[in-house]
């Protein structure tokens, strides 16, 4: 009865003292975000009344790129990978200094029409303010990474007003194929606490407007299917795309200013010669998705071409926004071409299928899906947020993300390390899988005299295991 008593006494300890911790970096978290969301409110104003807005990029992302060279190099590209690395890394240790600097240059960044999303920045100052918050605490470093998840959750869960989804998000996105779950309580407090701290502080989170869901049959569940596929594939090429952006940028042998420069340029010509609207946060474009409007074509593709050059040359910011750009667009594009009736459903479907692809964080984006549009549109959107997940395979918006499983038993490739760092994924194929069956009748059309009974030697056989389907 002792024992008893004293584990639950403590595990009650653990609770309290969890749950005064996480309000705290909730509601420092929740100033902080709505700090950086109303200076972009009016910093985008303010830009807007210029005249030619977006003519302005070059100098914009020179400023911007400046800023975090001189001032706080920890603030550089997309906020939430460099908070990814910090965890997995430094033990959430983050510079203090990276707060105001990420704050400044992506806000310069965003009202001057660079393609990039608020979500980054956001995760960033939470995490900052966060390990702030576990130097004046005085805690040791398993807590200290402890509060700066809890900062990445809350600044997701404010930026966006999706408490739930926020905390998932900061619990899943550290490592593919497993969940921070000592973790998840605080996370929970810290998002749903900076959530409605910002609410006090004024802040406005709009209901978005509810799809018309298709009728559930075997057709629509095929079509969900095949939509999540699609948007499987353009998270896969938005990944592609942000990678060689930076690494065309990186090889580049000019002088930063000069690549800075030549970015902002790059931008112009799309907003002068193909559309503006792919510039800046493209809310707009969401919204016309949501409302079931057709939206163009080519639009995912030149958003994923605008926000790697944005950040690839030195622009701040997030891409969560730019993903979610990519994911409506795919879906609305799915819909205009196999479903006109379902323009809204597809959007908003496409809009977390991307998220679940691009970041490995199915169950968040399902989630969100939940908070943003209603219970009705669950299914859909957890089916086609897995599939998703599925087929954008082992690469991830964030290099820093560490693999800790395997989407498929066929496919082999070590986990424990960065995704960025990954060696080629080996094909080891189980002989009754889809797979293994197809290759066996290649290998037979190439050469009939194979004996069936005989194992071909490009066939790997896991004879331990056969229940591994790709």
């Amino acid at each position: 009865m002792k024992q008893h008593l004293t584990e639950q006494f403590t595990l009650f300890a653990s609770v309290v003292k969890w749950a005064l911790y996480a309000s705290l970096v909730g509601v420092l978290v929740g100033v902080g975000t709505t700090v950086f969301l109303r200076s972009l409110s009016w910093a985008t104003i303010k830009f807007g009344s210029l005249p030619g807005t977006y003519l302005y990029l070059p100098l914009v992302i020179l400023i911007s790129a400046a800023l975090v060279r001189w001032l706080a190099p920890d603030a550089a590209g997309h906020g939430t990978e460099r908070v990814i690395e910090a965890v997995h890394k430094k033990m959430g240790k983050i510079p203090l200094a990276v707060i105001p600097v990420k704050l400044v240059a992506t806000v310069i960044t965003l009202a001057g029409w660079g393609s990039a999303g608020k979500e980054g920045p956001a995760a960033q100052i939470g995490a900052g303010l966060a390990s702030a918050c576990a130097d004046l605490l005085r805690v040791d470093d398993l807590d200290r990474r402890k509060l700066v998840i809890c900062g990445i959750s809350a600044g997701f869960a404010t930026v966006f007003g999706t408490p739930v989804a926020g905390a998932l998000f900061g619990v899943e996105v550290l490592v593919l194929g497993q969940m921070f779950y000592e973790v998840l309580f605080p996370s929970f407090v810290a998002g749903i606490v900076s959530y409605h701290v910002a609410v006090q502080l004024g802040g406005v989170y709009p209901h978005e407007i509810a799809p018309l869901i298709p009728h559930f049959n075997g057709w629509s569940l095929l079509e969900i299917l095949l939509l999540g596929v699609w948007c499987g594939l353009a998270a896969l090429f938005l990944i592609e795309i942000m990678k060689y952006g930076h690494k065309v940028f990186e090889e580049f042998t000019f002088h930063w200013s000069v690549k800075a420069l030549l970015g902002g340029v790059l931008l112009i010509a799309i907003g002068r010669f193909v559309s503006p609207s792919y510039l800046g946060l493209g809310l707009d474009t969401l919204q016309n998705g949501f409302r079931g409007d057709p939206i163009p074509f080519g639009a995912f593709f030149w958003k994923s071409i605008a926000t790697s050059i944005t950040l690839g040359s030195g622009g701040s910011g997030g891409v969560v926004t730019p993903i979610f750009f990519v994911g409506t667009s795919a879906g609305n594009l799915f819909a205009q071409l196999f479903s006109p009736h379902y323009l809204a459903a597809y959007s908003a479907i496409g809009m977390v299928a991307v998220l679940a692809g691009t970041a490995n964080t199915p169950i968040a984006a399902s989630v969100m899906a939940i908070e943003l549009f209603g219970t009705a549109i669950a299914p859909y959107a957890a089916l086609a947020c897995m599939v998703s997940y599925l087929i954008a395979g082992y690469r991830s918006i964030y290099p820093s993300q560490v693999l800790g499983g395997q989407k498929s038993a066929s496919l082999t490739v070590a986990t424990g390390m960065p995704i960025g760092e990954l060696g080629s994924v080996v094909l080891k194929p189980h002989q009754s899988s889809l797979v293994g069956m197809a290759l066996k009748v290649r290998i037979r059309k190439k050469n009939p005299n194979v004996d069936s009974g005989n194992r071909p030697a490009e066939f790997v056989n896991n004879s331990d295991d056969k229940d591994g389907v790709i």
